[in-house]
Order: structure tokens, then C-alpha cells, then sequence
């Protein structure tokens, strides 16, 4: 545990120096407005990877409907700051809340459906909750919900992302998360030992949920707007392409995959004609050369290269 608490600290200093060194640069203005904005959205889109990745990765389910909690978030965020006059913090909360609340409800029935029959489910539920949006005037119906104030900056993005990923990580070593694992191993065997798959898969669910929505709130605050058009099914399967590139049930390979796909989203917007051809050429390459993903269910750490072991040059599992 010591070991852990140590590691644990020099990541979080390690997330410190980074921090310190763009929050710099962007008030140098040596980064400019277009790479800030995909710096949040990297941001953002790491919480949607690994959140997502504790259902799929480590729990073993097969949800596509991430984005309908990804709108909960982001309107209820909005409703809070907008049209009751909240500050950003509860904002944050409720959004949250509201989203997690949401995942429980909708995973104690889905979720005693397997593979493609609960990706299915999840991919119409997460559909039925834009649909529903489209049709409250409340919210704006299909013109979107606008005139949301900027909230959302680097440092709470940036912060908030950090203790999503240590919460998660937190998690998996716990033994709630090690009940998880094993459900995604083999659910019958699970269940034979005694554990209550139902409720494990229900709960990573809904802690999944939960943080898409805090991506949702993070989201709609910084673009001004929450409109139904960002939260399609199409948005789900771009989640879904950063987890199962990285790789099913590795952290730092939600993480990696959110970081490529933004970027190269970014670095194709000047040629939006070929962008869609490049990006999914690239994809089926990868996929073909790689199927298991960049790191598998392996995280990313010295040993994969060799190091990191004793004086002897030697790793921990070749001694």
C-alpha cells in the first residue's frame, strides 16, 4: 500500500508540472484559441473513454448509448446555471447526479441482458433520451438550449479529469472493482462463487453514467450551447472507438485513444473533404494490425519496455 500511495503521489506531481506547463503557455498565448479548445476537448473526452471503459473494459458489458448521458449531463448542467440562476459548482453536482440517477434506473433492467442484446438496449435508450430532448421546449426542442456562460476553463477540466481517472482507477483495485473484473472474466463462474453480478454490473453503470455526465456539464459550458445534435448515436460509437482503440479494460489506453482520435480530428479539420476517408482507413488498419487495441488490457507502464525492474535491469516477472 505504501508502494501504491508513493506511485500514486508522483503521478499527481507528475499532473501538477503538466498542468502548470500549459496553463503557462496558454497564458503566454503561445497555444492559440484552436489548439485550447481541442486541449478541453481532449480533456472531456478522456473522462467519456474511461468512464465508458468501466462498463465495457473492466465489467465486460457492451454499452453504445454513452452520449444520452453525456446530454443528461449537459442540460441538466445547463437548466441549473441558466434558467435557475445556480452557480457553476452545483451545476457540476446535479449534473452528475442526474446522469448516475439516470444510468441506475435504466441499468436494473437492461442490464440482465447480454452482448448484442444490451448493446442494442443501450443504443435505443440512448437515442430515446436526444429524441426526448428534441421534443421539450423547455430546453430549446431541436434549436438547442443556448446562451450558456463559459464556466468551464483548463484548470476545472483538467482537475476534474485527473480525479475521474484516480477514482476509477481507485476503483478497479478495490474489491467492488476486483467483483467486476471477474463478472467480465466469466459471469457464470462469478455468479457460482456467490457474487451478485446484477448489482456490480449495475453499479459500474451507473458511476459510468455518472461521469459522462460531468463530462456533459464540462461540455455545454464551454461551447456556449447544448444542442441535440452533438449527442447522436454517432457520438457514442466515437467514445466507444477511443476505448476499444486503446483497449478493452486499460486505463491508459482510454486515455491514449482519446488523445490520438482528438487529435486527428483536429489535425484533418483543414481538409473536411478527405477527414471521414483518413480517419477511417486509419481505423480499419489499426484494427486489422491490432485488433486487441494499442495496449490490450495491459496499462502502460516501464515494464512494457523492458524496465523499470531492479538493479540487475531485470522486470518484476522475470525474477
Amino acid at each position: 500500500m505504501n508502494i501504491l500511495r508513493k506511485s500514486d503521489l508522483k503521478r499527481i506531481v507528475a499532473c501538477a508540472i503538466l498542468f502548470a506547463a500549459v496553463q503557462g503557455l496558454l497564458f503566454a498565448e503561445i497555444i492559440g484559441p484552436f489548439w485550447e479548445l481541442n486541449i478541453v476537448l481532449i480533456c472531456i473526452n478522456i473522462i467519456l473513454a474511461v468512464s465508458l471503459n468501466l462498463i465495457n473494459g473492466y465489467t465486460g458489458q457492451f454499452s453504445i448509448g454513452h452520449a444520452g448521458f453525456l446530454a443528461v449531463g449537459a442540460y441538466t448542467g445547463a437548466i441549473m446555471t441558466v434558467k435557475l440562476g445556480f452557480p457553476f459548482e452545483v451545476a457540476l453536482v446535479v449534473g452528475t447526479v442526474a446522469a448516475g440517477f439516470l444510468g441506475f434506473l435504466i441499468g436494473l433492467p437492461t442490464l440482465r441482458l447480454n452482448g448484442d442484446y444490451l448493446a442494442i438496449a443501450t443504443l435505443g435508450l440512448g437515442e430515446i433520451i436526444r429524441i426526448c430532448i428534441l421534443n421539450i421546449d423547455y430546453v430549446g426542442g431541436a434549436s438547442g438550449l443556448m446562451g450558456i456562460p463559459r464556466f468551464t476553463t483548463f484548470a476545472w477540466v483538467f482537475w476534474i479529469m485527473i480525479f475521474v481517472i484516480f477514482f476509477i482507477k481507485n476503483f478497479k483495485n478495490s474489491s467492488y472493482g476486483r467483483c467486476c473484473l471477474a463478472i467480465r472474466e466469466n459471469e457464470i463462474a462469478a455468479d457460482t462463487m456467490g457474487i451478485d453480478t446484477t448489482k456490480y454490473k449495475v453499479m459500474a453503470f451507473t458511476l459510468g453514467a455518472a461521469f459522462a455526465g460531468t463530462a456533459g456539464v464540462l461540455f455545454s459550458h464551454y461551447f456556449y450551447i447544448a444542442h441535440p445534435a452533438s449527442f447522436t448515436f454517432m457520438r457514442s460509437f466515437d467514445i466507444l472507438t477511443m476505448v476499444v482503440l486503446g483497449g478493452l479494460g486499460s486505463m491508459t489506453g482510454s486515455i491514449t485513444g482519446a488523445v490520438l482520435l482528438t487529435f486527428i480530428s483536429a489535425y484533418l479539420a483543414e481538409y473536411p473533404e478527405w477527414r471521414m476517408i483518413i480517419y477511417s482507413a486509419t481505423m480499419i488498419v489499426l484494427m486489422l494490425h491490432r485488433p486487441q487495441g494499442l495496449f490490450g488490457n495491459k496499462e502502460l507502464s516501464m515494464k512494457m519496455f523492458g524496465l523499470g525492474g531492479g538493479k540487475d535491469g531485470r522486470t518484476a516477472e522475470s525474477k
